[in-house]
C-alpha cells in the first residue's frame, strides 16, 4: 500500500515549512535515515530523513513552496507496487501548491511564482547609492575623511588602483560633487515572507500587543572591565597555536546577567494563566543576526560557567547558527535575553520581550563620554543598558534591582570571576 509522505513538525512553533531541496528524485530507492528533504521552518534549516524504506513514487511539492504541517508531500511505493494514476494522497494540497505531474510541463523555477504589487504610475526618479555589489573598496585615509567630511563613500567614484577610493576622491567629491557615481535606478520587487520571518513578526507583533512592557536604563562605566577584558585575553594560553579563548564585552554582559538573575530568581520566570513559572536554572538566550532575521541560541547554566568556557560556547552557537546548524534544543527555552547592538554604534535602544520570558537586555555602544567624578569632568569610556521588563511578573523595585546587579558586576568585572 503506498505511503504518504506528511510535512513533519520539525518544531514545537512550526506550523508551515519551506520546502527548500529533494535529495532524491523520483523512482530513487529510499534508505532509511539519509536525508530525504531539507525543510526551512521557522528558525531554521532543517534535515527531513526517512523513515519509510521504498521508491519515491512521486513529488508533490516543489522546492520554494511553503507547506503546511501535516500536508502530504511525497508518495512513496512499497514492495514493487504500482501506484495507480487516480492515487489521492491522504490530506490535502495546499492551494499554492502543485503535484509534480502537473508542474512537470512547466518550466522550471527556483521559487513560486508571487503576484505583483499593482502597478502604479511612474514614480519621479530619486537619486539612489552606487551600486557596488559588495563591500565598499576604500583607503584607511579615505575612510577617516570620508566620515569627518560627511561624505558616503556608496556615492563617490574611486580614481585608485581597481576602482579604490582614495583620499582626492573624498576631497573632490566633498568640494563639488565631482566624482560622485551617477544614480543607477533599481526595479521595485515582491520579495516573499520566509517561514522564520513570519515566525519573527508574529511573535513580536503577540509580545507587543499582549505583554506589558516597561523600561529601564542606565549608564555603566566600563574602564576597568575593558583594561581586565585586554589583560585576561593577553594571560589567555595557547592552544594548536591560538589563544584558548578571546573575551569579548558581550561575554562579560551575558555573565552578568546570569548572575544579577541567580541574585532575584524572582526575575527569572515567566507568566501563565494560572502562575508565574520561576526556572530552577539561569539559561540566557542571545540575540543573533543571521540571513533572513535573528535567532538566540542559549547559553545554559551561564551562571555556573567560567567567563572562557562561555566565551567559546557563544562564539560556537554563532558560528551554528549563522551556517543553519543549530538542533532545536539548542535555541528553544531560555530565561532570559541580551540583544547586543552596540557593534554597530548604536548608542541606546530598548528591545521588544522574547515571550515567555519576562525581560530582555538590549546592549548599546561602549563609548567616550564626559562623565562627573569628584565634582570634575572626566573622560571615561560608558555603555547604556535598557531592561525591557514583563510588569506582570517583574514589579518596578525588582527591575531595577536586577539591571542594578548587572550594572555592578559589569563596573567591577573581578566579582565575575570563579576562584
Amino acid at each position: 500500500m503506498p505511503i504518504d509522505v506528511l510535512m513533519p513538525q520539525l518544531s514545537p512553533t512550526m506550523t508551515e515549512g519551506r520546502l527548500a531541496k529533494w535529495n532524491f528524485k523520483e523512482g530513487d530507492k529510499l534508505v532509511s535515515g539519509k536525508t530525504m528533504a531539507e525543510v526551512e521552518t521557522d528558525k531554521a534549516t532543517m534535515e527531513m530523513e526517512v523513515v519509510d524504506e521504498g521508491i519515491l513514487a512521486r513529488i508533490l511539492v516543489q522546492p520554494g513552496t511553503d507547506v503546511k504541517v501535516g500536508t502530504p508531500i511525497a508518495v512513496i511505493a512499497v514492495d514493487g507496487e504500482k501506484i495507480p494514476a487516480d492515487y489521492a494522497p491522504k490530506g490535502k494540497v495546499a492551494a499554492d501548491e502543485k503535484p509534480a505531474a502537473a508542474a512537470a510541463s512547466a518550466a522550471p523555477t527556483a521559487a513560486p511564482a508571487v503576484a505583483p504589487a499593482p502597478v502604479a504610475a511612474p514614480a519621479p526618479a530619486v537619486a539612489l547609492p552606487m551600486a557596488t555589489g559588495g563591500r565598499v573598496k576604500a583607503s584607511p585615509l579615505a575612510k577617516r575623511v570620508a566620515k569627518e567630511l560627511g561624505v558616503p563613500l556608496d556615492r563617490v567614484q574611486g580614481t585608485g588602483p581597481h576602482g579604490r577610493i582614495v583620499r582626492a576622491d573624498v576631497e573632490k567629491a566633498r568640494s563639488g560633487g565631482v566624482g560622485f557615481a551617477a544614480p543607477v535606478r533599481r526595479a521595485d520587487q515582491t520579495i516573499k515572507h520566509t517561514p522564520m520571518r513570519k515566525a519573527i513578526a508574529t511573535r513580536l507583533q503577540q509580545s507587543k500587543q499582549t505583554v506589558p512592557h516597561f523600561y529601564l536604563t542606565v549608564d555603566v562605566r566600563m574602564d576597568t572591565l575593558l583594561a581586565a577584558r585586554e589583560q585576561l585575553n593577553a594571560l589567555a594560553p595557547q592552544a594548536d597555536g591560538k589563544p584558548a579563548y578571546k573575551l569579548t564585552v558581550n561575554d562579560f554582559v551575558i555573565k552578568a546577567s546570569a548572575l544579577a538573575l541567580a541574585r532575584f530568581p524572582a526575575a527569572n520566570a515567566s507568566w501563565y494563566d494560572d502562575a508565574v513559572y520561576q526556572y530552577g536554572n539561569v539559561d540566557i538566550s542571545v540575540a543573533v543576526a543571521i540571513e533572513g532575521g535573528l535567532i538566540t541560541p542559549i547559553v545554559k547554566n551561564a551562571d555556573q560557567k567560567p567567563l572562557s568556557l562561555l566565551s567559546n560556547e557563544m562564539k560556537d552557537l554563532a558560528a551554528q547558527a549563522r551556517a543553519g546548524k543549530l538542533q532545536p534544543e539548542q535555541y528553544q527555552g531560555g530565561t532570559f535575553s541580551v540583544s547586543n547592538l552596540g557593534m554597530y554604534g548604536i548608542k541606546q535602544f530598548e528591545a521588544i520581550i522574547n515571550p515567555p520570558q519576562a525581560a530582555i537586555l538590549a546592549v548599546g555602544a561602549s563609548e567616550a563620554r564626559a562623565v562627573v567624578q569628584n565634582g570634575q569632568l572626566v573622560p571615561a569610556q560608558v555603555m547604556s543598558l535598557s531592561l525591557s521588563v514583563d510588569h506582570r511578573v517583574i514589579d518596578g523595585a525588582l527591575g531595577a534591582e536586577v539591571l542594578g546587579a548587572i550594572k555592578a558586576y559589569l563596573e567591577t568585572p573581578i566579582t565575575m570571576m570563579q576562584v
